[in-house]
């Protein structure tokens, strides 16, 4: 079986992946009915971390206990703590699912986390700004390859800045595949736009196909 695995650590920016996680998790628009992806939380430990909207989430798992051939993708929220050395081990892990033909997905914080990592140094990527990567991380070698847009992918990883969960959302469920064009289509600007004409769009695409 695959999983969504998401990173969970102090300070997590718990909003930014809430729409993604919600929809793999619970195959709500999957365009094959009554299938799902479940969403399977990993911690550097097993302890209880809080997030930074004051919620506390007991990990699944640890990193040791991902199994690629099992991983549709990695996702890794923004936080305030991602420079405890504790967390390098799922930088590693990041490593290893890219190299292995895996996905992964980061936000805010946890592309600088990539960046310092020297994930970013030669595939295209974006953050909270070029500025914002270059100071906190010493070690970055990819300026040539920064995009200043909201969300960017190179089939294979999705980074995003701080602003950018809804287009990060697209992002996923497209590489995944796991919606009709039309349902992305409609989904994405109905959450992007908030227009009444667009959800109902959405409910149609869930009518069952002539």
């Amino acid at each position: 079986m695959k999983y969504a695995y998401m990173y969970v650590l102090d300070t997590m920016a718990d909003w930014e992946l809430a729409l993604v996680t919600a929809q793999l998790n619970s195959g709500q628009y999957f365009k094959n009915a009554g299938t799902r992806l479940p969403v399977r939380t990993v911690g550097a430990s097993k302890d209880r971390i809080t997030t930074l909207g004051g919620l506390t989430i007991l990990p699944d798992l640890t990193v040791d206990e991902i199994a690629a051939e099992e991983s549709a993708i990695l996702l890794l929220p923004g936080a305030n703590a991602w420079q405890d050395p504790k967390h390098k081990p799922v930088i590693e892990k990041a490593e290893h699912l890219l190299n292995a033909g895996g996905r992964v997905a980061a936000m805010c914080g946890a592309t600088a986390a990539l960046a310092e990592f020297g994930l970013l140094d030669h595939r295209p990527h974006t953050s909270n700004a070029p500025e914002y990567l270059s100071m906190f991380c010493p070690a970055y070698k990819g300026s040539a390859h920064y995009k200043d847009e909201l969300v960017v992918s190179d089939g294979q990883l999705i980074t995003a800045g701080a602003t950018g969960g809804i287009p990060l959302a697209r992002e996923v469920i497209s590489l995944l595949g796991v919606f009709r064009e039309d349902t992305l289509d409609a989904w994405y600007n109905y959450f992007s736009t908030g227009e009444t004409r667009h959800f109902y769009a959405l409910m149609e695409t869930m009518q069952p196909q002539a």
